[in-house]
């Protein structure tokens, strides 16, 4: 459609070569720019995910907890369960038992043991992220990367393509002025 856009030809415009090149360069852009920017970004977020989730593996500690109290309300959901507040006991090294309040899942009695993650000062935290939440959030930092790509090359096709009307609405106004008057007879 736009290759003959190229070629020499009496009837071309400036405008028809700008553009004949302008949709080469979002087609490039679309097939390769999109996917190696969505591709560079996610491999920056899987390597400071993995940053984040080796600190959080050094600064945080996992210890067995039993359940002393019965599950009450359930807590607001994380990822696709319901997790539940209870009282739990676990005992360490220099200050003996300690007991505290942490969300376990559903199910969860009194008398069953329960994974604690505690941070430097002894205080119940969240787990370290997992390996799959990182490919995850890899995975979806690389989509929006790729998709945000793809919207600025369109907008900017967009506008670039709107200038380009603009400007061959004009020569073609020109154009008639100096024609007109050799059809229609009437003076300018």
């Amino acid at each position: 459609m736009y290759g003959w856009r190229w070629r020499r030809n009496p009837l071309r415009r400036r405008s028809d070569v700008l553009e004949a090149w302008a949709v080469l360069a979002v087609a490039v852009l679309l097939c390769v720019g999109a996917p190696l920017a969505g591709v560079v970004t996610a491999r920056w977020a899987y390597d400071e995910a993995r940053a984040t989730v080796a600190v959080q593996r050094s600064e945080r500690h996992r210890v067995h907890a039993v359940a002393v109290g019965g599950a009450g309300a359930p807590s607001a959901p994380v990822g696709r369960q319901h997790l539940y507040r209870v009282r739990v006991r676990w005992t360490e090294p220099g200050p003996g038992a300690r007991t505290a309040t942490a969300h376990v899942p559903p199910g969860t009695r009194r008398g069953d043991t329960v994974d604690l993650w505690l941070d430097a000062h002894g205080r119940p935290v969240a787990p370290p992220p997992s390996d799959v939440a990182v490919r995850q959030h890899t995975v979806a930092v690389g989509i929006c990367a790729a998709g945000l790509a793809v919207g600025v090359v369109l907008l900017v096709r967009t506008a670039l393509h709107r200038t380009v009307v603009q400007r061959r609405l004009v020569e073609w106004e020109r154009a008639w002025a100096r024609t007109e008057p050799e059809w229609t007879g009437r003076r300018a």
